[in-house]
């Protein structure tokens, strides 16, 4: 699983690089530069939404890897196992940024 991670870490960054050439980040307009990249950007739609179903596919691919290094007996290995727990977190801190970042009523509340 930790090839098809690095699949979806090039993908995130590939389609998040292109969708942030479009994004406007003020707090006023961000919701519209959200509705501008889907409507009025070629192919927007599809790129915002490879984005957005990307990362929940890396959270899967990320959770299966954790359930074969527990499967496996990885945890023994305190300095890699101590350094994965550290880069989950990070990962789950850079979701939630990109959750909040349309600046919809989900991400407001969220």
């Amino acid at each position: 699983f930790g090839s098809l991670l690095g699949l979806c870490l090039v993908t995130q960054i590939a389609t998040g690089l292109f969708l942030a050439m479009h994004y406007t980040s003020d707090i006023a307009t961000a919701f519209t530069s959200v509705a501008h990249i889907c409507r009025d950007v070629n192919y927007g739609w599809l790129i915002r939404s490879i984005h957005a179903n990307g990362a929940s596919f890396f959270f899967i691919c990320i959770y299966l890897h954790i359930g074969r290094g527990l499967y496996y007996g990885s945890y023994l290995y305190k300095e890699t196992w101590t350094i994965g727990v550290v880069l989950l977190l990070l990962v789950m801190m850079t979701a939630f940024v990109g959750y909040v970042l349309p600046w919809g009523q989900m991400s407001f509340w969220g």
